[in-house]
């Protein structure tokens, strides 16, 4: 028997025994990555627009102050949790806490410290996209909202906010990514996720690598049907590419452009009757009236 043939044939044997521990613990990755991301999103978006608060400088002190302090903290949120490991951040907070606290502070449920873990860590990550997402807005959309009377939370919701989201969705949909495969370090704190089950069925039997290919298959899988349905979501969310032009009403042709060459208007060459126009003006050239 070939080593291929023998690899395809342990994988037949631990898939058969331990398929539902399998798909078990890709329910729990899944889950805790759906989650995790969705409260990073929030964490990151909370920071980015705290990061942006515009503060002039004859501003009153205490308003400068605040921001100041503010924005230091949010800068040391960032750093730390995007300078450590993930694995090390969910020892010092699930084993941390409690040993600092005399064991007043933990976790009675190992899903709670998994989903804070990786949601604040997400939002550390996800703060600079939102930053940059609002700082990629042009200045002149603030502008024009200051000058029709919106004060900062009016700008920042109607105008700035819609049109960054839509720049930091490529964003949001790798840090989901990387969430799946960044699950897999929650084991050090006893969650069983998808490697969990992997660590404890090698344990059982001893064949690490034929279950490292299921890992990697599996984990695989994930991540290129997130890929796909998050390419869905960016897709639906720029809208079609083509409007047809209203076009019995020419002062409302300016509301789109036309699907060149199913469409035809007074504007278009194909069009006849502009056409026919065209050609009579050559022959027996234009009334006065008419220039």
């Amino acid at each position: 028997m070939s080593v291929f043939s023998k690899l395809i044939y342990d994988i037949g044997r631990l898939w058969g025994r331990y398929w539902d521990s399998y798909l078990n613990g890709v329910k729990n990755t899944l889950i805790l990555a759906v989650v995790a991301t969705i409260i990073g999103v929030l964490i990151g978006l909370v920071c980015g627009i705290l990061n942006t608060i515009p503060c002039a400088k004859n501003a009153p002190l205490p308003k400068r102050v605040l921001l100041k302090v503010i924005r230091f903290i949010v800068r040391a949120y960032v750093e730390i949790f995007r300078g450590t490991p993930m694995v090390l951040q969910a020892v010092f907070i699930y084993y941390g806490l409690p040993y600092f606290s005399n064991n007043a502070m933990r976790f009675e449920s190992v899903w709670a410290a998994a989903i804070l873990v990786v949601s604040i860590n997400t939002g550390a990550y996800m703060a600079e996209s939102v930053r940059g997402g609002i700082i990629s807005v042009d200045p002149g959309q603030t502008e024009g909202a200051m000058a029709i009377g919106m004060n900062h939370f009016q700008t920042m919701v109607n105008v700035i906010l819609p049109q960054a989201f839509r720049n930091i969705i490529p964003q949001i949909g790798n840090n989901f990514i990387i969430n799946i495969k960044d699950t897999s370090v929650m084991f050090i704190i006893s969650f069983t996720e998808f490697f969990a089950f992997h660590r404890y069925i090698t344990g059982v039997n001893n064949m690490y690598f034929p279950s490292a290919a299921i890992e990697m298959v599996g984990y695989l899988t994930m991540t290129l049907i997130a890929s796909f349905l998050l390419r869905r979501v960016e897709k639906w969310m720029d809208g079609s590419d083509n409007y047809e032009l209203v076009s019995d009403d020419q002062l409302v042709m300016t509301a789109g452009t036309y699907n060149y060459p199913d469409k035809s208007t007074p504007f278009d060459e194909r069009h006849k009757p502009s056409r026919e126009t065209v050609i009579q003006q050559v022959k027996f050239g234009r009334n006065r009236g008419e220039r």
